[in-house]
C-alpha cells in the first residue's frame, strides 16, 4: 500500500476512533480529531507529514503506481 493511501487510512481511523471514545467517554476525545485535520491542512501546505516519516520507518513503500517511472525503450 502506497504511504499516501496508509496516511489516508491512518487518518481516518484516529478520526473515528476519537469520535467513538469522545461519544462513551469524554469529550475531550474530539481534540485528537481536531489534532488530525489541523495536521492534514498543514501538510498540504508545507508538505511535511509526521505520520509519513513514521509509516516510511515501518516499511510502507512511497509513491504508488503513479511513482514509477515509465519509459520506452
Amino acid at each position: 500500500m502506497p504511504t499516501e493511501k496508509a496516511i489516508r487510512v491512518l487518518a481516518g481511523a484516529m478520526v473515528l476512533t476519537s469520535l467513538v471514545l469522545a461519544h462513551y467517554g469524554s469529550p475531550k476525545w474530539l481534540l485528537l480529531t481536531a489534532f488530525v485535520g489541523l495536521n492534514l491542512i498543514q501538510s498540504a501546505f508545507t508538505g511535511f507529514c509526521p505520520a509519513e516519516i513514521v509509516l516510511t520507518k515501518l516499511g510502507i513503500t512511497r509513491g504508488g503506481c503513479c511513482a514509477q517511472s515509465k519509459t520506452r525503450d
